[in-house]
This record gives C-alpha cells, sequence and structure tokens, in this order.
C-alpha cells in the first residue's frame, strides 16, 4: 500500500473515533445552574446523570445549589444536596443557600440547608452571620430555628452591628422585629454590646419610638 493509501486510512480513522462512536459531551456548569435557577429537578437530575459537576459553578462563580436557593425552590435544592452538593460555596457576592435563606425568609428551604450541615460561621458581603440579616429583615420563622443552632450571637459585622442591633437599628418596630428582640434577649443576646458610636440597641430603640422594644430591652439581664 502506497504511502498516499496508508495515509487516507489513517485520516479515515481518526475522523470516526477508531471505528468507536464519540463520547457525548458532558454538560456544563451553565446548564446546571440555569435548569436549578428554573427549578427544573427533573432537568437538573438528567443533567447530573449526564456527568454535569454537581458544584460547577456558572457566572459568578454561582453553583446550581445557590442558583436554586435563590428561586425558592425547595425541591431542587433537596435534590441537589442529595446528589451531594457542597453547600458552603459561596459566588463572588458572597451567596451560598444559607445566607440565601436568611435573606428570603423560606423557613423550608431553611430546613433543607440546615440537613446539610452547613458552616454557620459563613458570613455574608457585610460580614455578617446568617442570624443578621434574618433579624433585620424580620424574618421570625428563620431566627427561630437559627436559634435551635449553635450559631453565634453577637457576631459583630462590618457595620459594627450585632443581630440585636440590626433588628432594631434596620427594623421597623413592629410585631414581627418585637418577637425577634425577645427571641434574641431570651437566647442570651449581649444587650450592652453597644455600635461603633457607643450606642447601645436600648438606645436606639427609644430614640425611634419603639416603645414596646425598649420595654423588652430594659428588663434584659446585663452582663
Amino acid at each position: 500500500m502506497s504511502r498516499a493509501a496508508i495515509a487516507l486510512c489513517l485520516v479515515a480513522l481518526a475522523g470516526c473515533g477508531g471505528g468507536r462512536a464519540p463520547a457525548p459531551d458532558r454538560p456544563s456548569a451553565a446548564e446546571l445552574v440555569a435548569a436549578a435557577a428554573a427549578g427544573d429537578t427533573a432537568a437538573v437530575r438528567g443533567l447530573l446523570r449526564a456527568g454535569a459537576e454537581v458544584d460547577g459553578r456558572a457566572g459568578g462563580g454561582r453553583t446550581a445549589v445557590t442558583a436554586a436557593a435563590l428561586g425558592e425552590h425547595v425541591d431542587t435544592v433537596r435534590a441537589l444536596i442529595a446528589a451531594g452538593a457542597d453547600v458552603d460555596l459561596q459566588d463572588h457576592q458572597r451567596n451560598n443557600p444559607l445566607l440565601v435563606c436568611a435573606e428570603n425568609g423560606n423557613v423550608a428551604l431553611l430546613g433543607a440547608v440546615l440537613r446539610a450541615r452547613p458552616d454557620l460561621r459563613a458570613t455574608n458581603r457585610f460580614g455578617g452571620t446568617a442570624l443578621i440579616p434574618a433579624s433585620d429583615r424580620g424574618h421570625v420563622g428563620v431566627v427561630r430555628e437559627l436559634l435551635r443552632t449553635d450559631i453565634a450571637l453577637d457576631h459583630v459585622n462590618r457595620l459594627g452591628w450585632t443581630a440585636l442591633l440590626e433588628a432594631v437599628i434596620l427594623g421597623d418596630g413592629g410585631r414581627a422585629h418585637q418577637r425577634i428582640v425577645r427571641m434574641l434577649v431570651a437566647a442570651g443576646a449581649d444587650v450592652d454590646l453597644a455600635d461603633r458610636d457607643g450606642v447601645t440597641a436600648l438606645e436606639h430603640a427609644r430614640r425611634r419610638g419603639y416603645t414596646e422594644i425598649a420595654r423588652v430591652l430594659e428588663a434584659a439581664p446585663t452582663r
């Protein structure tokens, strides 16, 4: 056989993979994240079976489980956790499922995430643990569940505020924030901790006219 004929045979073999069908492409992280963001649990499971990396990152460093949490797709979050998703990974905005729950107030979602044993020390872009944004947004159910864990009660974020301070400073003084202040105090939050200007939660409550919150703080034991 001539060299030209041999070369043609080699090219043909290369083109057909040596007689074997080419391996299917592995699904991209972007595909999995998009399916998770849409709450399409069936598609997520299919992509994982096809070889998608459960912790693959798409735009902004976001993983599928965080995308699903942002959309409050509880079943999708559960499916990804069951497949081994790491709930502690944070995107470029420092979001992860636990911190997302603190912002959206979804108690069912939080329950699914807590079963995955997340790192309760994780902090958001303001340097706060999940308890802080949950408190300032008035998410009573989320605060209640977090207080059943070992999360730090008196963690101070980069603004110089604790969960108790934020519940007063950023809250509206209404029933939800009143309940949260009671829960934090009952759990042992330090009512004497002041902000960077030396102003305590009680002083902030008085200045804002939050009479019921001030009453709770006045009755709280000091350290």
